[in-house]
């Protein structure tokens, strides 16, 4: 029994010990207007790696924060443990934010360092399947990469594939239309009074096309930071381009309840694994 017990010490042991481990995501750090240096640990990107060394799937996980912050705790290392629980390596993405300060076109930032961490995935494992979640702000950010994986936004001399095989969208901002989108994510991603051409960009239901991934949606009616409206328009645009698609709807629950919902025993993750089992 002592034995046995060593062995499962050692596995828990490794498994935290990788769990804890983060990697650069850049050698040099693109369109930054300091070193890695000058612009300080808070500002600079990593991937989070729980690996799974029997893994044959892996998702990206990219906590929420308005664009303002990284709420990478509950939005970001309890949902890697839980794709851990179910067989999936999973990587936490801290991502830049969007600073006039720290980059040179700062509504790009983020999106290059979504691009880089589907790169350093695919560059450096052999994964079946490689997936995105993201989280409010963070949901808009895997929407973001789930739609413009082809306007590359980083160095690819390898053509490496950057689109996610599935995405899912947790009370994701979605939309920069004024009347539905998060106004403090919309202004601190591109600004008080953003471009037509941005405003487009950004809204991601207008950017659905046939080369989307199949997109699970988690939202709750009684959000009042992220009005549901953006994860309908996008499966309504889903749907009308023919992408496979479903949404887990809470009639309470708010904004950023994470993992868990604590007004309803439902668990939208326990929905999410049996769908991704469904959809190849």
């Amino acid at each position: 029994m002592k034995f046995i017990y060593s062995i499962l010490f050692v596995v828990l042991l490794n498994y935290y010990t990788l769990a804890q481990e983060k990697v650069a995501l850049y050698a040099e750090i693109p369109n930054a207007t300091k070193s890695a240096e000058d612009l300080g640990e808070e500002n600079v990107p990593v991937l989070y790696k729980y690996e799974l060394p029997s893994a044959k799937q892996a998702v990206l996980v990219i906590p929420g924060g308005g664009y303002s912050h990284v709420a990478i705790n509950h939005e970001g290392h309890e949902i890697a443990k839980a794709f851990n629980e179910e067989g999936y390596s999973a990587f936490v993405l801290y991502y830049r934010l969007p600073k006039d300060e720290n980059m040179n076109v700062r509504k790009i930032g983020p999106l290059q360092d979504a691009q880089r961490s589907m790169q350093y995935i695919r560059e450096h494992y052999d994964f079946d399947r490689v997936g995105v979640i993201g989280f409010s702000a963070g949901g808009h950010l895997a929407s973001s990469l789930s739609n413009h994986f082809d306007d590359v936004k980083i160095e690819n001399q390898n053509t490496i594939d950057l689109a996610p095989d599935f995405s899912v969208l947790i009370y994701p901002v979605i939309s920069m239309d004024d009347e539905i989108t998060h106004k403090g994510s919309k202004i601190n991603l591109i600004g008080e009074q953003p471009g037509t051409d941005d405003l487009t960009y950004f809204s991601l239901e207008k950017q659905v096309s046939t080369k989307t991934p199949p997109t699970f949606l988690v939202h709750a009616e009684d959000d009042k930071t992220v009005p549901i409206a953006n994860a309908l328009r996008y499966k309504e645009a889903l749907d009308n381009i023919g992408i496979i698609n479903e949404i887990f709807i809470y009639n309470t629950g708010g904004h950023g309840f994470g993992l868990h919902n604590k007004t309803d025993a439902r668990k939208w993750s326990e929905a999410m694994f049996m769908w991704l089992k469904d959809v190849k």
